[in-house]
């Protein structure tokens, strides 16, 4: 399963159509659910379930999908619309629905979900009655143990729109109030940017637990299952102005994992102000998050300005207990996209809040090349330092936050409002050497309240190369301050690492700002 696949069905709501009714009528081998079914569910049967399951080989799922919905075009994919009154919950006295998922397209492998009442799993049936169909199509034929792809959740503020949903692989989005889905989240990344190639764990189960009457809260848990690692995963679902996911994930290896990441984040960046390599486009901006936010065990705050590299690029971030990280859409001027159809301006941030020792580690970044909007090429994850090993149990709980605003933000310094990059040297001047420009606006904090003699100086840290003309100078369009840098390489093409922040005398005024730059070969160095 690639991205490409996945993103592309994120996006798409529950759809299909326009077949004919034989085709769709290629006879499946009944199978039995894999999931034993006990008396009575709780989480603690659910870790020993997958603890067991570690100590066995994987069993890919057998069922197969009818080559018809293998082959199902996209846009009948897409026009397949779950029933509403069949929603689980529907008319019960609870604000949750969940609605489902067709299997079909990219998304060929079932899952099993169950509801639990007064504590014990009962199946959720599939029937082909339960969506309707473009023209007048029926799915007669399709065999009645077929199976949903996913879920989605929604409130009874708006029974149109989604709060969440969770589908494909270990997938899952949310929104904040903007009501608009943009980056995703996963239970598990494994050997995310190995040569040895990714491997994407599955969600093969979950259970909903219905919410007491009068609750806010909806709890759902998760089987998750791969060649490496199983896992019991549990949900929590406070919706709001934020949507806010505590959850709590018991691992169990099969193998050693060469590099688990936790709190898997993946996002898109095609291009923005700082990186124009791929701006072939007629809006200037395409990206669902711009930057990579920490919060570092020491207290200190990072920004990381996304890229879409020429090449695939993983950067590490050592931390120990850190205090947050996260994925974020900072510009949401809509004259910085003109996008009017998806609007990436509305698109969440998400932030990921450590809710245990987590120890030491790092955040890593990776960025792989794109041509377009529609591949998620940016992933972010915790990494712990130490590897998880088959035959125990690794526990792991944290908070996720999805929203236009992180819930942690930087007391008293300035973030980072924009990055531009371009061609260095002095208007004017001839230049006889290649070099570039960096300029990094920085508004907020304490910036505001300098006075016009305030002494307000840049510090620029490269990892190689020479820094010129360097300055930091109030920018009062956005009552800030503007820092600007050229960078004069080496003749090496590979990546350098800056950090710049502003300071008065020894007191920080902002956040860091880190940036990796991968100079062109000499040969293509124009000046």
């Amino acid at each position: 399963m690639d991205r490409r696949s996945l993103l592309l069905h994120l996006a798409a709501t529950a759809g299909l159509t326009g077949l004919p009714l034989s085709a769709l009528m290629t006879p499946r081998p009944a199978v039995a659910s894999k999931v034993p079914v006990p008396e009575q569910f709780d989480f603690a049967w659910l870790k020993g379930h997958a603890r067991h399951l570690a100590d066995q080989p994987h069993a890919p799922t057998r069922e197969q999908v009818p080559q018809a919905l293998k082959d199902i075009s996209w846009d009948d994919y897409q026009s397949i619309r779950f029933k509403a009154d069949q929603a689980l919950w529907h008319n019960e006295d609870t604000p949750f629905e969940i609605g489902f998922f067709h299997l079909g397209l990219y998304f060929q492998e079932p899952v099993h979900l169950f509801e639990l009442v007064n504590g014990q799993p009962r199946e959720i049936p599939y029937s082909p009655d339960n969506f309707t169909y473009k023209g007048e199509q029926s799915l007669q034929g399709l065999p009645d143990d077929l199976g949903y792809a996913g879920f989605r959740v929604r409130f009874h503020t708006d029974d149109e729109r989604d709060l969440a949903a969770f589908l494909g692989a270990s997938y899952f989005r949310a929104v904040g109030e903007s009501m608009q889905y943009g980056l995703s989240a996963r239970g598990l990344a494994v050997d995310t940017a190995l040569d040895s190639g990714e491997e994407f764990p599955r969600f093969t189960a979950f259970w909903f637990q219905p919410p007491p009457a009068g609750s806010t809260r909806l709890t759902l848990y998760a089987l998750l299952e791969s060649d490496s690692v199983t896992g019991a995963y549990a949900f929590d679902l406070y919706p709001g102005r934020d949507m806010v996911m505590d959850i709590d994930a018991a691992l169990y290896p099969r193998r050693t994992i060469e590099r688990v990441g936790i709190a898997p984040l993946t996002s898109m960046y095609q291009m923005g102000e700082n990186d124009r390599r791929m701006a072939n486009d007629w809006r200037p901006e395409i990206h669902d998050s711009d930057g990579l936010s920490l919060w570092t065990g020491a207290g200190e705050w990072i920004w990381r300005p996304l890229r879409n590299p020429r090449h695939l690029q993983v950067n590490s971030f050592l931390d120990d207990n850190p205090r947050g990280f996260g994925l974020l859409q900072r510009d949401r001027d809509f004259d910085h996209y003109q996008d009017d159809s998806v609007f990436y301006g509305k698109r969440p941030s998400l932030w990921v809040e450590p809710g245990s020792n987590w120890g030491e580690g790092s955040v890593m970044l990776v960025e792989i090349p794109t041509a377009d909007e529609t591949m998620d090429n940016i992933v972010a994850f915790w990494h712990p330092k130490e590897p998880l090993e088959p035959g125990r149990e690794h526990l792991f709980s944290y908070r996720l936050t999805w929203g236009e605003k992180p819930p942690a933000s930087p007391d008293n310094l300035a973030t980072v409002e924009a990055t531009r990059t371009g061609i260095g040297g002095v208007v004017g001047q001839e230049r006889t050497y290649f070099s570039r420009r960096f300029a990094i606006d920085f508004a907020g904090g304490l910036l505001g309240m300098m006075g016009e003699d305030a002494e307000v100086e840049p510090v620029i840290e490269v990892s190689r190369g020479k820094v010129e003309i360097t300055s930091a100078r109030p920018l009062g369009s956005i009552n800030g301050y503007r820092a600007m840098f050229d960078l004069v390489p080496d003749d090496s093409p590979e990546p350098i690492d800056l950090r710049v922040y502003l300071r008065l005398g020894d007191q920080p005024l902002t956040e860091t700002w880190v940036y990796q730059y991968s100079p062109p070969p000499v040969e293509e160095r124009d000046f």
